[in-house]
């Protein structure tokens, strides 16, 4: 089979943004970069798609090979291809965002990348157009977030009403007024009360509450005006 005429092959790069709660702060995974130019500066995890790969296919590989994990929350974000985005070559990226529970994860992250956790608020300086990638990862997952329940892949399967709150305070970067927030999560039908308390933080305790699944996939597509509106 003959090629295109008169056209120079492009790359095609995946780019993975790893968001991770573990139960206290939202926070961010990047690696220290491998390869020139920019070696050892701070980045995404990415790489390039294999000539057999699809794109979601690469994204998981990538995934998988940082931090041993295949069964993730993993989304398409969007496409970059600005032609001066790499100073090598010409590249295409396309990135997705996964969101992960820190602390059932942590011992599955590679430590072959040099790969470390940032809160959002500290996150280093990325190379190329990455921090635009992350900061358009945030405002996407701030919109899923007010329309679905995606925050919860976030947390473990048992986890307090504070550490939720918490979750979507640091999402919005704004603070969430506690009775409101607690009458709407509570509507909502979507959490199992437990009957044991977590007290590391207070003698009184909070309840532990786990997620219904059944309702969670249920409601996954109306989840409208879930977020309350911010304390002033």
């Amino acid at each position: 089979m003959g090629k295109y005429l008169n056209q120079k092959p492009v790359l095609v790069a995946v780019d993975c943004i790893i968001f991770g709660y573990d139960g206290d702060q939202l926070k961010l995974l990047v690696i220290k970069r491998a390869i020139e130019p920019v070696k050892d500066q701070w980045s995404l995890m990415g790489g390039f798609i294999g000539e057999r790969e699809d794109l979601d296919g690469a994204a998981k590989r990538i995934l998988l090979e940082l931090t041993g994990l295949h069964d993730v929350y993993l989304e398409q974000l969007h496409a970059y291809g600005s032609p001066d985005r790499d100073p090598i070559e010409r590249t295409v990226s396309v990135v997705y965002f996964a969101l992960i529970d820190i602390n059932k994860y942590s011992k599955q992250i590679n430590d072959q990348y040099h790969a470390e956790w940032f809160k959002l608020k500290e996150v280093p300086a990325l190379i190329f157009d990455h921090d635009m990638m992350v900061k358009a990862a945030m405002d996407k997952i701030r919109y899923q977030a007010a329309l679905h329940p995606i925050l919860f892949e976030l947390l473990p399967k048992r986890f307090t009403i504070p550490q939720l709150q918490a979750l979507y305070e640091q999402v919005y970067d704004s603070p969430i007024d506690n009775r409101n927030f607690i009458r709407k999560i509570t509507a909502s039908g979507l959490l199992i009360k437990q009957t044991d308390k977590d007290k590391s933080s207070s003698r009184r305790g909070a309840f532990y509450f786990k997620l219904d699944k059944n309702k969670h996939k249920a409601q996954f597509q109306s989840f409208l005006n879930f977020i309350p509106k911010a304390s002033k």
